[in-house]
This record gives C-alpha cells, sequence and structure tokens, in this order.
C-alpha cells in the first residue's frame, strides 16, 4: 500500500510581482482581514510579517484591483459531488490557491483555522453555510498559506476506522482475541470493579470511549505482540503499548491513554482547536490542511509514541503500522465505502426533550464540558434535581427518555439509548446518560418511549461531586459538542458554552439559564412542555 507522502521542505511558490496600489475600498477590505487575524485569539498562530504579505497577495487576487492587470482566479464549476472513494491530497494550482475538496464533517471555521486564512477568502461555487457542516464533496478555492506541513499531505485512515462507528458493525472484540489465541486471552487484570480478562478489557475501553476496537487491538498487537503470541516477559509487562506512564500501568489505563491521545487528534482536527503535534523528544510542526479527522488522530497517537526520526516511518513505511493494519483486518478504506460519509450538510439533532418530568426543579449545574475522556469535545451538559438530599444520595427523582430509543448499555451507571433502535451503538444518534444508580436503572433491551424512565441521578459511575445527570450525544460513534455544526437543544433550550469548562448557559429566545456549580437561583429550569 502506497501512501502520498510530502517532504518538510519549504514550499516555494512564484507569487509574481508587486500587485498596483489598491483603491480605498480594497484597502479598508484589507484592513478588515488583517485585523480579523490579529484579533481572532483562536487562530493556531500569530499573523507574521510574510503571512501578512502573502494574504495581501491573496487579497488582490480576490479583489482585484481597478488599474493594470487583473489576476486571473482559478474557477470552479459548481456539479455533484464525486461518488465516494479514497481521498487525496488538495490539488495545488495557479496564484498560491488550492483546489481543495471537502470531506465529511468540515465547517467553515474548522477550515479556516487549518488553512490559516479568514473565513471570507475560501471560495466556492455555492454558497457556504457560516457555521453549519459543508456538503463532503464540495470544491474549496482556499489561499495557499500553510508553510512546510508535516507529511502526509492527505488522508490515510478513515474517520469511521478509528471511532466506535458503523464500520464496527458486527465485529466481536472478545471472540476475535480469544480466537486470536495470543497472551491477551490469558491476561486477567483486577481493580476495575471486577477481575476482567483481555479480551474484555479492550471491548469496555472501546466502547465506552467510542474507540474502534479494531484500531486497538493492531495497536496492541504492533506494539507488544499481545493479540497472536507469548512475547517473552509479557507476564511482567507494565506497560503493553509502551506509554511507560509511572503509575498508569496495565492493559486498562494503558488502552484509556490511547483512546484519549487518539480523542485529543481527533477531535482537535474536527473543530480546527490542535494543528500541531509534537514527536517525542522533537520540535512541534503544523499538520498538513488536507489531513481528515482520523489521519489527525493516529499522527497525534504516533508523534507520542515514537521520536521525531522515525515516527513517519512507524506509521506510515513499508512496515509500517498502516500495512499491518490492513494486513490484519483487511482495507479499512474499503470497509468505509459502505458508511461513509455519514456527516452531511443536511445532518441535524433528532427532536429532543429536557431529560427530566414536567414543572419538576433542577439546576443546571454544568454546562458544555468534556463528553467522557479529556479530548473529547465539550458536549455535555449536567443537571441536578432539586430536592434537598444528601450531597451523593440516590435521587428519588427520575431521569427521563429525552426521546424514544433502546437501551443498548446499562452498566457502570451509564444508560446508552439508541434512538434508531438497530441495537448498534456504533450507529445513529444515541444519547448518553451517566451517573445513573444501579436501583431502577432501565435495563438492556429494554425500549423506552419519551419520558419514560431512565434511572436516578446519583454519583455512580465515573467522578461525581454530587448527585446529578451528566448528558451527552454521539453521532455513528462520534461525540458531538454541544454548539454548532450540531447544536444540543433540550425542549427548546439551546446549549452555549463559556470560556472554560462547565461554564455557559442554556438559551430559548431571549431567556438565559446560567450554569452553576452549586445550583444557585439562577440555574434553575423548569420543564414547561
Amino acid at each position: 500500500m502506497n501512501h502520498r507522502l510530502k517532504t518538510m521542505k519549504c514550499k516555494r511558490s512564484s507569487r509574481g510581482q508587486a500587485l498596483p496600489r489598491q483603491s480605498a475600498r480594497f484597502g479598508m477590505l484589507l484592513m478588515l482581514l488583517l485585523s480579523l487575524l490579529l484579533a481572532g485569539c483562536n487562530f493556531p498562530r500569530p499573523l507574521d510579517r510574510t503571512h501578512a504579505q502573502r494574504l495581501t497577495e491573496i487579497a488582490g487576487i480576490l479583489n482585484p484591483p481597478r488599474t493594470g492587470q487583473t489576476p486571473v482566479l482559478p474557477t470552479i464549476t459548481p456539479g455533484p459531488p464525486p461518488a465516494m472513494e479514497r481521498p487525496g491530497a488538495p490539488i495545488n494550482v495557479e496564484n498560491g490557491f488550492l483546489l481543495y475538496t471537502s470531506q465529511q464533517g468540515d465547517t467553515l471555521p474548522a477550515l479556516a483555522l487549518r488553512f490559516d486564512v479568514p473565513p471570507e477568502a475560501i471560495q466556492a461555487a455555492i454558497a457556504l453555510p457560516p457555521q453549519g457542516l459543508l456538503p463532503p464533496g464540495t470544491s474549496l478555492l482556499i489561499p495557499d498559506l500553510v508553510e512546510a506541513p508535516l507529511a502526509p499531505d492527505g488522508p490515510f485512515i478513515p474517520d469511521s476506522e478509528v471511532t466506535y462507528g458503523p464500520t464496527v458493525g458486527d465485529f466481536n472484540t472478545i471472540e476475535f482475541a480469544l480466537s486470536a489465541g495470543g497472551f491477551l486471552s490469558i491476561y486477567t487484570e483486577g481493580g476495575l470493579t471486577r477481575v476482567m480478562t483481555g479480551p474484555e478489557i479492550v471491548q469496555r475501553v472501546a466502547v465506552e470511549t467510542s474507540t474502534n476496537p479494531r484500531l486497538l487491538l493492531a495497536l496492541l498487537e504492533f506494539r507488544s505482540g499481545w493479540v497472536f503470541s507469548f512475547p517473552e516477559g509479557a507476564a511482567t509487562e507494565r506497560y503493553p503499548i509502551g506509554f511507560g506512564a509511572g503509575e498508569e500501568t496495565g492493559l486498562y489505563k494503558e488502552l484509556m491513554i490511547t483512546a484519549r491521545i487518539l480523542a485529543q487528534g481527533f477531535y482537535g482536527w474536527r473543530d480546527g482547536s490542535r494543528l500541531e503535534t509534537s514527536p517525542y523528544g522533537g520540535s512541534s510542526g503544523r499538520l498538513a490542511p488536507g489531513l481528515n479527522a482520523g489521519s489527525a488522530a493516529l499522527i497525534q497517537l504516533f508523534t507520542t509514541l515514537y521520536p521525531e526520526s522515525t515516527w513517519e516511518d512507524a506509521l506510515l513505511g513499508e512496515s509500517s503500522f498502516l500495512n499491518f493494519y490492513e494486513g490484519m483486518f483487511g482495507d479499512p478504506w474499503e470497509r468505509s465505502l459502505a458508511v461513509e460519509p455519514y456527516l452531511l450538510a443536511e445532518t441535524s439533532q433528532p427532536e429532543l426533550s429536557l431529560p427530566f418530568a414536567l414543572r419538576e426543579d433542577w439546576s443546571l449545574t454544568g454546562g458544555p464540558h468534556i463528553t467522557w475522556q479529556t479530548g473529547t469535545p465539550w458536549g455535555a451538559i449536567d443537571f441536578a434535581p432539586i430536592t434537598g438530599e444528601e450531597r451523593c444520595a440516590v435521587s428519588f427523582r427520575w431521569a427521563l427518555a429525552a426521546a424514544p430509543g433502546l437501551v443498548v448499555r446499562s452498566e457502570r451507571g451509564v444508560v446508552a439509548l439508541d434512538l434508531d433502535g438497530d441495537g448498534d451503538e456504533g450507529t445513529g444518534w444515541v444519547l448518553i446518560y451517566l451517573h445513573m444508580a444501579t436501583k431502577g436503572r432501565a435495563s438492556l433491551g429494554s425500549w423506552l418511549e419519551q419520558d419514560d424512565r431512565v434511572g436516578h441521578p446519583s454519583c455512580e459511575g465515573g467522578r461525581a461531586s454530587g448527585t446529578h445527570l451528566h448528558f451527552a450525544r454521539k453521532f455513528n460513534g462520534e461525540w458531538v459538542n454541544a454548539g454548532d455544526p450540531l447544536p444540543l437543544v433540550l425542549s427548546g433550550w439551546e446549549a452555549v458554552a463559556g470560556a472554560v469548562q462547565y461554564g455557559g448557559f442554556l438559551q430559548k429566545g431571549e431567556e438565559m439559564i446560567a450554569a452553576s456549580p452549586t445550583g444557585s437561583r439562577g440555574a434553575t429550569i423548569i420543564r414547561e412542555d
């Protein structure tokens, strides 16, 4: 399997002669573009002189001067998106632009951050939504301003191979690991509420963190040989993946670290908040803007595990992990053809109600914060019943189903409600209820109508300083951010993130309810319909 690689040499492109003096109108536009870049603290790096000069040239192309020769801007012909196939890197075109084909999950704000340009500099033959999902397969002209990104320059693994999504299907993690017959099949570990076997640990980490179990198994075999063989010293190995993170020993914690780093790369790429990576012992480098979330996730992991001189070869070389992965589980792109793209411009959240009964007093104790482990998007909000009960009592109040669905998981304080009812947690919309007490919790396989009882809020499952419900969403295996492009709306109340986790508020028209960890009076919310 050949992978397109991009060298670390700086790109040299002819920018042409200096443009004539601009009109007053163009000068005002240029100042606006530059001020946006300087003021936007979300942009990945400060505006340097070279970048400013190049942006000036691009602005001249987009807004040609009234006198002199008019630069030629490449044209985009609208048409139907191409059939789903293995995507490639952006194509260089003239006048300092790239012709980029949008991928699933792309948004205008995230693309602007990845390509280091203001959103208005991204051109298309169709109107682009300022916040929503872009149609996959849309041709975009984007100024080529990112200097010397790290290799590779395009996708090399589908998004769906990184998450516990549609390609997992009927893959049986435990059955596969047992039939492989390696050390993993006889491994056991305590301290996890009960003694668990190696295959059970892999499955638990996969489903709870929403990480593809094939990927976890392949990484474990690639790094330690535990899946198919009995390596010497395996019985005393404290770090089977090789992070060596102090007291974070054993298979469970090593896999949890793996899932966390993959999430940081995946979701950081999705929203444009993580655009650089630092190889072990090396200097940081900017990721190529033509990657996809799945590829960014693996780069994040391999630059954590390997030094600057070897990570690329370990991931993409002749004896690379990618070749190893394909040999172990078949072509991932072939699997993805049946399910991707699944994030489309028309994708939207189904109608959801507040997850508690009418006319009950509850507090918004946590605004948008991480949905699960570190690295996942700020997609969860917390509600606590106002009852006067002890801090971590099992509340007599009930959390209710925000929509009809099938209970596909009910354990360890979690109820997963599958809204498409197909019994697969990796497809469609899934609602996650955390801190549901064992007593009274909805049982696995039960169908719940809207407002049926899910469970009692408590402190069970994960960390909790007081009785509450942690509510989050997944779509096709991806944790979903509370804001754009798929905003969290409950009974008409839209979640808005604050500057820090757990801050923010719920808004409905002109009404606003601010989150408060203490459940202050201003945080009270009552479901009216």
